[in-house]
């Protein structure tokens, strides 16, 4: 299965075709903040607020959300939506994972479009290509993809960081909120002055929120002859992945700050600014913690 940009939104335009329902989500655990919030059709839907930067200040909350593909939404899942009063709604996704009733939900929002992995290999292309694929093959495919996010999509994580930087209220996504939406949450996470192991940490999320939806997929494609084994790397995050794209982040570019600040020109300190509790704030919430 060869490392080609495109196949990933294949495989997304696959998942949006067979329709998978948005199956229960993980309870949170008891006396323990969760930034994820319960959608019935939007999967991996959660709120940023709450992790905390190096220098001890949190996310503000309902200011940056990330999700799956919002587009099928109920309408309370709508009403949600509203109520975060978005400035903006950044999607991820190629044309091709995309269909013509979500325009009515597109028609709602302030929705744009910025393309990561654009293409339009057709999921009946993909299926013969998974049921020849072995577990390796599609786990490698995942890691070389993910090693081509730094260089080849600067343009559109640019992009994404410019909408922070004027100190947006958004939620992005893609189809599964993983992949291109936990790439693009690294950078993010990382300009705001959050430590790796937090932000690895927090990429890795995708797979409790995304379990049951992943469980009811691979269920639907064992029946067409896609093997669970073969399909399992593509629906999951996994630590291999992101530290793919942080290696040539540090290896060619000098590592995040510089990549940040040189490769995509960020203003680190204006998100930071933007989006972080001024310190006070923060040691007043956290009274043991001074």
């Amino acid at each position: 299965m060869n490392p080609t940009p495109y196949r990933l939104a294949a495989l997304g335009a696959l998942l949006t075709a067979i329709a998978i329902p948005i199956a229960a989500q993980p309870a949170p655990t008891a006396g323990k903040p969760t930034p994820h919030i319960q959608m019935e059709k939007i999967q991996n839907t959660r709120d940023l607020a709450g992790i905390t930067s190096k220098d001890g200040r949190q996310i503000q909350p309902g200011r940056l959300f990330r999700s799956g593909n919002p587009a099928f939404a109920t309408p309370a899942d709508i009403a949600k939506l509203k109520a975060m009063h978005l400035d903006v709604i950044l999607d991820f996704r190629a044309e091709s994972e995309k269909k013509p009733a979500e325009q009515t939900f597109a028609s709602q929002f302030p929705w744009q479009a910025d393309p990561v992995l654009a293409g339009n290999l057709a999921p009946e292309t993909v299926i013969p290509m998974l049921k020849r694929s072995t577990p390796a093959q599609t786990h490698q495919f995942m890691v070389s993809l993910y090693q081509q996010f730094p260089g080849t999509y600067q343009a559109q994580f640019a992009r994404f960081l410019k909408l922070a930087e004027d100190n947006k209220t958004m939620l992005y996504h893609c189809t599964a909120g993983k992949d291109r939406t936990g790439f693009a949450t690294v950078l993010l996470l990382s300009a705001l002055g959050v430590d790796r192991a937090t932000v690895i940490a927090d990429y890795l999320e995708s797979n409790r929120y995304n379990a049951a939806g992943n469980a009811q997929a691979t269920a639907q494609l064992q029946k067409i002859g896609v093997a669970p084994d073969v399909l399992a790397p593509l629906l999951a995050v996994d630590p291999d992945y992101i530290g793919a794209a942080m290696e040539v982040i540090d290896q060619q570019y000098g590592g995040m700050q510089h990549y940040l600040v040189d490769v995509l020109h960020v203003n680190v300190e204006k998100i930071q600014q933007n989006y972080l509790e001024p310190a006070t704030q923060t040691a007043a919430a956290n009274p043991q913690a001074q």
